[in-house]
């Protein structure tokens, strides 16, 4: 198995309450998974532990049969091999598209460095915008350019947080559409959380839903058709065991 999560704990200081409960599953290789669950349910914050951005309280985390943390171990996110694409993108506003995505590429030479900036561009299909700058570009664009700088340094895995929230309704269709494309040409491994159950069915190979940092089904976007998006059931139709691979 790619990536494996078992038994995952986390509670931010302060707080009573535990923000990711006892959260383990599994992701073969090139596979797009959605973390789907409300404002508050702990989707964002799965995502800051298995970047590396908080520590975890319990459980382990392998990655391509790396170690990335367990109770021994806690490897910093520079380290981990892992992309991400912000809710606001994060590009630098001074900075060319080409820059922005030659700025992850450091121990590469001149010539490589701008042959995968090229290559990576022609993915997104934003060749002949290296150029130009964040404020010229979409939005539709920006989110191209983020998605680029991440994959430049060909990461094992790549993670976005609710990537669509910042774009039109109409725009939206059309960059779920283009999203998975670009993924799925890559062969790379995603995870995305997002509180649209539109976006997850759009996108995703598998569905993860979480409710209060726990999850409460696992299935294939074609297995949860016709689910409410405010009532999440919670009964699953195959064994928890068999979906984490215990």
């Amino acid at each position: 198995m790619f990536m494996v999560i078992k038994n995952l704990q986390f509670s931010y200081p302060n707080s009573p309450l535990v923000t990711v409960d006892d959260f383990s599953f599994t992701v073969e290789k090139g596979e797009v998974i959605s973390v789907l669950g409300r404002s508050g349910s702990g989707k964002s914050t799965l995502l800051r532990l298995i970047a590396g951005l908080e520590m975890p309280a319990g459980g382990s985390f392998t990655l391509n049969g790396k170690k990335m943390f367990c109770n021994k171990t806690f490897l910093q996110p520079e380290k981990r091999g892992i992309g991400m694409v912000f809710q606001d993108y994060a590009l630098f506003p001074h900075m060319s598209v080409k820059d922005n995505v030659l700025f992850g590429l450091s121990k590469m030479s001149r010539k490589d460095k701008n042959k995968r900036a090229e290559e990576v561009l022609e993915l997104v299909e934003l060749t002949g915008f290296e150029k130009r700058y964040p404020h010229q570009l979409s939005g539709g664009q920006q989110q191209r350019v983020a998605l680029a700088r991440a994959m430049a340094p060909e990461p094992e895995l790549i993670l976005l947080d609710e990537p669509f929230s910042n774009l039109d309704m109409d725009l939206q269709v059309k960059i779920r559409g283009d999203l998975r494309r670009i993924l799925k040409k890559a062969k790379t491994t995603a995870i995305f959380v997002t509180h649209n159950q539109n976006d997850a069915h759009a996108l995703a190979d598998r569905i993860v839903k979480i409710v209060d940092g726990k999850i409460d089904r696992i299935g294939r976007p074609c297995d949860l058709l016709g689910e409410s998006p405010t009532e999440i059931p919670g009964m699953i139709e195959i064994t928890y065991e068999e979906l984490i691979g215990v």
